[in-house]
């Protein structure tokens, strides 16, 4: 799991539990600094880490390259497929960073 799924548990969690004794219920346990001291939020956070590897986000394919025209000055014809592959690169790592998973559709 990303640093960035369990700090977005961690806010969230912050919000719906309380530790009367220390006010912190992220509190790690001892023996094991993956899990939380109180049950509740450990139970919270191993539903929530499934959850997030259920979530797969399907993006479309990659654009074909284009043939080059026949009567083609410059590659400017290059320029709306250079800019979808940009884009499509961006948006997986964007999905990526927030610890989901991308699946690639093939046709």
């Amino acid at each position: 799991m990303t640093g960035n799924v369990r700090e977005n548990f961690e806010v969230w969690a912050l919000t719906h539990f309380i530790n009367s004794e220390t006010m912190n219920p992220l509190e790690r346990d001892d023996c094991n600094q993956e899990e939380y001291r109180f049950s509740r939020v450990n139970m919270a956070w191993i539903a929530w880490q499934a959850s997030c590897e259920s979530l797969v986000i399907e993006l479309p394919p990659a654009p074909p390259v284009p043939e080059e025209p026949e009567e083609a000055i410059d590659d400017s014809h290059m320029d709306g497929y250079n800019a979808a592959v940009r884009m499509r690169s961006a948006c997986e790592k964007s999905i990526k960073t927030v610890g989901l998973k991308v699946k690639t559709c093939l046709t």
